[in-house]
């Protein structure tokens, strides 16, 4: 097959390099398209099993995890049909640490609707401190008050941490709440659960002494916001002290004073903006807790 090629570049009567180049790429060329059949077939099946890998690792995926909203949250109260429909009301927004989603004393009406995220509570005090109220989680609604009777912000919400929530018109709860008796229940239920513990701290103020106040805090935010571990249950808020003094309604230093009788006792360990619960029973005991609290 080379003889007919040859006998033409001898036949042009060429100088001697230039027929040697002609030839060399001839070859070259030849070698080449030679192996391309076999070239695109392999690129073919590398495709292919690429492809079959891709459309394997999708079906070995797992399938999408449902989350488990925190005990007593709005969500967690819902059944997935209605609470399905409550996402699906506002637009979702995220936002870093210590960013205010609610203005103490702005005319506002919509709702927060919290999905990820630690938020606390505050309100100002004639004073010009600041009272720590509550914590609100993932699966929380916050904002209600102001949606349902049009009044301004009775308290302040910032972001502990980085946060995904939704915002949700006032108009569209509203025509939720219609749509959903139950939710509508729900909320009332919740309403009333808050306002309950309102008035279980307002007691424990005159009722209790310091020490008793910080065991009955910390165990509730044990129960609410605390993690298993090793050493025993680490609650993930990190709250100064200044924070926990005004959520026990006591002075900083009573406060210092009561933890470290806790840490005295093998209660607790506090370490900065953390505290492990190192015997939750016995820290229920004093702070003089039954089952139902």
């Amino acid at each position: 097959m080379w003889t007919v090629p040859i006998d033409l570049l001898l036949g042009l009567e060429l100088e001697l390099l230039p027929t040697i180049g002609l030839l060399v790429g001839y070859l070259l060329t030849a070698a080449l398209l030679r192996r391309a059949p076999k070239i695109v077939g392999d690129r073919l099946r590398f495709d292919r099993c690429r492809w079959l890998k891709r459309v394997g690792a999708l079906m070995r995926r797992d399938p999408p995890q449902i989350p488990e909203w925190p005990h007593g949250t709005f969500l967690q109260r819902l059944g997935p049909p209605v609470r399905a429909a409550l996402l699906e009301l506002g637009v979702r927004r995220r936002v870093p640490a210590g960013q205010i989603l609610i203005h103490e004393g702005l005319r506002e009406s919509h709702l927060i609707l919290i999905e990820d995220g630690l938020t606390k509570v505050t309100a100002a005090l004639a004073d010009g401190r600041t009272a720590l109220l509550s914590l609100r989680v993932g699966g929380d609604l916050v904002g209600e008050m102001s949606a349902l009777n049009d009044q301004p912000r009775s308290a302040t919400v910032t972001a502990c941490g980085p946060a995904r929530y939704s915002v949700i018109p006032s108009d569209r709860f509203r025509a939720f709440l219609k749509g959903h008796p139950d939710a509508a229940l729900e909320l009332a239920a919740m309403v009333s659960d808050r306002l309950r513990w309102s008035n279980r701290r307002r007691i424990d103020f005159t009722s209790y002494p310091v020490t008793i106040r910080v065991a009955r805090v910390v165990a509730e935010l044990s129960r609410t916001h605390g993690r298993q571990a090793a050493g025993g249950v680490v609650i993930d808020v990190r709250l100064t002290q200044s924070e926990l003094a005004t959520i026990c309604g006591a002075s900083e230093t009573s406060i210092q004073k009561s933890l470290r009788e806790l840490r005295n006792e093998a209660l607790v360990d506090t370490d900065y903006r953390r505290m492990t619960v190192r015997d939750l029973d016995g820290l229920r005991t004093l702070g003089r807790l039954d089952d139902e609290n």
